[in-house]
């Protein structure tokens, strides 16, 4: 085994996929994922602090994408528009190619009460940045609360949709009619 392998965090992400489908999470170990990716422990944790980070680094990007989406957004657009540019910009993430890993991803975390509470974790955190991105263009208090719940409801929504097992349509696809459903059932 070579000091420098290409691809190493990828290769770890992908085992540890494997082997979470495979034997369940709780039965993974660091140990178990560097030998299925051929690499060594000590080079585990050169990308992830333990096992849980294989599922969950990359939350940051994902929240600073959508936050940057959401910024970039005209001016003139409304909160719930600003909101649909940081939805769709996510889509960024959630490719056909990365579907078969969120969907164990996605099982993986339902099936663990730690995981699925820092999952809650991570939805609470990105509704406040997008609350506050929107604070910042000028909506108030509440109502930026509000719109950043409203969309963070709509992702959840969407993205369970997209990991499902006969979903064919993008992920994008599904959070535009997901918004389009909300406004109609909003409207007076």
């Amino acid at each position: 085994m070579g000091r420098w392998e290409p691809d190493s965090e990828d290769r770890f992400r992908a085992a540890a996929i494997e082997l979470f489908r495979e034997i369940g999470f709780e039965h993974t170990t660091v140990a178990a994922i560097a030998q299925r990716a051929g690499l060594t422990a000590r080079t585990f944790f050169r990308y992830f602090a333990d096992k849980r980070e294989v599922l969950f680094n990359g939350s940051e990007r994902l929240q600073q994408t959508m936050v940057d989406a959401l910024v970039q957004a005209p001016a003139a657009a409304s909160p719930i528009d600003a909101i649909a540019a940081a939805l769709a910009k996510a889509g960024d993430f959630f490719d056909d190619e990365r579907r078969p890993m969120a969907r164990v991803r996605s099982s993986v975390i339902a099936a663990n009460p730690d995981l699925y509470e820092r999952e809650l974790i991570k939805m609470a955190t990105l509704s406040a940045a997008l609350a506050q991105a929107l604070r910042a263009r000028g909506v108030g208090e509440s109502d930026a609360s509000l719109v950043a719940e409203a969309g963070i409801a709509v992702f959840r929504v969407a993205f369970m949709q997209w990991v499902g097992e006969s979903e064919r349509r993008g992920y994008v696809e599904i959070v535009n009619e997901s918004l389009a459903r909300l406004r109609m059932l909003t409207a007076p």
